[in-house]
């Protein structure tokens, strides 16, 4: 018996012994810490009133079976001094030699740590680190049970999608610091505008699901959308900085729009992508018509994924043209997509969605190395080109890995830096000054060169292109289009001109389809220009070195378009793009200027 007790009370676990009687007879050390009782005190008394048992609804467990059995999963201790401890044990009868019971012995122990850590788990597999809202797991299961109770007594259910508009903009201004703060104080503003039955969910990014799990007519959830439009565009306080915002809701109803979770989001979705086109500060209901937006949208994007590997992609080339020499100056690569069954993909259709699901980081990469690498492919084969261009996302412009991208393709290449000029919108480029300018700088001093694509169309300030590291301006084709030769002086694209020779920046005019334009941009002095009236893009395979011609008139007096007929030039070896003219030859010692 000595040596039973001494074993008892080694143990690390409670242990608590009783008689026939439910009297107590042995309580360990650990039982004592637990319970905080002692032996001597506990000795004689019930052990309900030493080792009470209660589960998290404050019922008393009882015990008296004559059968072994385990304390339930939510149970706990309350001490003597009346703090409750959640514990896990069993309880086993024990028997003398007949087999009758003559007592039972309890061991149990303090799982109180590692029930909170369950919970705290559980909680944060369910929630937003953020926000501490209900994440999309936990949404998706509250949908459900809001339908199946809606289901059974024909009631209508809301789903609002939320999107913040411009949020990027405050992370790039202010910090990612500034912007979780705003997210957070947005989260506030939702759950205060909805009913405590509702349910305000973070997606991630910027982007919220408001569930609203009854609705008595579908103009209540568009009040509530208009409410929370309101409270989301009033000034909030971040730090040091009133930071204004706005947002764009799409709406989707039970059981009008989907008859489960998913769908009612995907449509919701589609709504916010409908009222962002309208402008910012608005909702829209969901309509059928979206739906079939939706699901291109998403084909689009799962196809994209795999067509770098099926090798759908390619770059086709358009040169670029010195309009007082007719030299073509270098050549922009553009990016086709060739789809199995689709056939060419508009880029006005992948572009966007591969810049809203990050496929334009991968894509971008291959772009500029392909178009790195087939210019120096052609400088291998004796086609010379000066320059090519390529067009950057303000994804990929403001990813941390951009830099060391650059460098890196133009090393794998063997490049030279010169060869390369990036093209950014000018929207972009002003989107943040402060962190554009160290960027732009770095790419100068890797002798890289930059243009600003599209100018004229953003916000740029005459200071900001003073202190950019840019070289040069390209006229967007929107405004090349409002040259008429009746108008002597279209004051855009003269202004633009005027203000690139101030800054000692070249200019080049886009998209260039007429001899009226051609003239015009000429007698403005201006340097460069691209379009269809010299040459469509072309394939790689499309450019060749061939042996023309040359008009032995005044060259300043007549520009034939790139594809005028061959006997207009004597005879000279030039760069080719399909079956268009070519461009004179790059002189033999500018071939060798170590650009390529």
């Amino acid at each position: 018996m000595e040596s039973a007790q001494i074993t008892l009370a080694s143990i690390g676990d409670g242990v608590a012994c009783s008689d026939s009687k439910g009297n107590l007879t042995f309580l360990n050390r650990v039982a004592e810490e637990l319970t905080c009782w002692s032996h001597q005190e506990a000795l004689g008394r019930p052990m309900s009133e030493v080792l009470e048992f209660r589960d998290a609804s404050s019922h008393e467990i009882a015990f008296g079976q004559d059968y072994p059995l385990h304390l339930p999963s939510n149970a706990v201790l309350v001490r003597r001094d009346g703090v409750e401890i959640s514990v896990e044990g069993s309880v086993s009868p024990v028997h003398h030699g007949k087999g009758q019971p003559e007592g039972a012995v309890i061991i149990f122990r303090d799982v109180t740590i590692m029930r909170a850590m369950i919970l705290q788990i559980a909680h944060a597999a369910q929630h937003d680190f953020l926000t501490d809202l209900p994440n999309r797991m936990l949404l998706v299961e509250r949908i459900n049970q809001v339908i199946f109770s809606a289901r059974r007594h024909s009631r209508r259910v809301g789903l609002l999608f939320v999107d913040l508009d411009g949020f990027k903009n405050i992370n790039d201004t202010l910090g990612h610091s500034a912007g979780d703060r705003l997210l957070q104080s947005i989260s506030s503003r939702l759950v205060e505008g909805v009913r405590g039955s509702d349910t305000v969910s973070r997606q991630g990014g910027d982007e919220f699901i408001v569930l609203l799990s009854e609705l008595a007519h579908d103009e209540d959830a568009a009040l509530t959308a208009r409410r929370l439009l309101r409270a989301i565009a009033q000034q909030h306080r971040i730090e040091e900085h009133e930071v204004y915002i706005t947002a764009s809701i799409g709406i989707s109803v039970y059981p009008d729009d989907g008859l489960d979770a998913e769908t009612l989001i995907t449509n919701a979705d589609a709504a916010m992508y409908d009222a962002k086109k309208e402008g910012p500060q608005g909702f829209q209901f969901f309509r059928p018509a979206m739906n079939l937006r939706v699901m291109e949208r998403q084909s689009i994007e799962e196809d994209l994924t795999h067509a770098a590997e099926r090798h759908e992609l390619s770059l086709h080339y358009q040169p670029r043209v010195n309009l007082k020499s007719g030299e073509i100056t270098g050549a922009e690569a553009l990016l086709r997509w060739t789809h199995p069954t689709r056939g060419q993909v508009s880029p006005a259709e992948f572009i966007p969605v591969a810049e809203k699901c990050g496929l334009i980081l991968p894509i971008g990469r291959w772009v500029l190395h392909e178009a790195c690498r087939q210019i120096r492919a052609w400088a291998d084969a004796g086609l010379f080109l000066s320059t090519i261009s390529v067009n950057i996302s303000p994804v990929e412009f403001r990813h941390e890995s951009f830099l060391e991208g650059v460098r890196s393709i133009l090393s794998e290449t063997g490049l030279h830096p010169g060869a390369l000029e990036l093209e950014l919108t000018e929207t972009a480029l002003m989107k943040d000054p402060d962190t554009t300018e160290p960027t732009l700088k770095t790419l100068r001093e890797l002798g890289v060169q930059v243009a600003v694509d599209g100018f004229g169309t953003g916000y740029s300030s005459l200071s900001n292109l003073r202190t950019f590291c840019i070289d040069c301006l390209k006229i967007d084709q929107a405004f090349v289009r409002q040259i008429d030769a009746s108008i002597a002086d279209p004051t855009v694209v003269n202004t633009i001109i005027a203000m690139g020779r101030s800054l000692n920046l070249r200019v080049i005019a886009e998209g260039v389809e007429t001899r009226e334009e051609l003239e015009f941009l000429r007698n403005q002095e201006c340097e460069e220009a691209q379009g269809y009236y010299f040459s469509r893009a072309v394939a790689s395979t499309a450019v060749r070195r061939e042996t023309f011609a040359r008009d032995s008139g005044d060259r300043s007096s007549t520009f034939p378009r790139m594809n005028a007929s061959r006997k207009d030039y004597t005879s000279s070896g030039r760069v080719v793009f399909g079956d268009h003219s070519p461009a004179p030859p790059i002189p033999a010692a500018e071939t060798g200027n170590g650009l390529l």
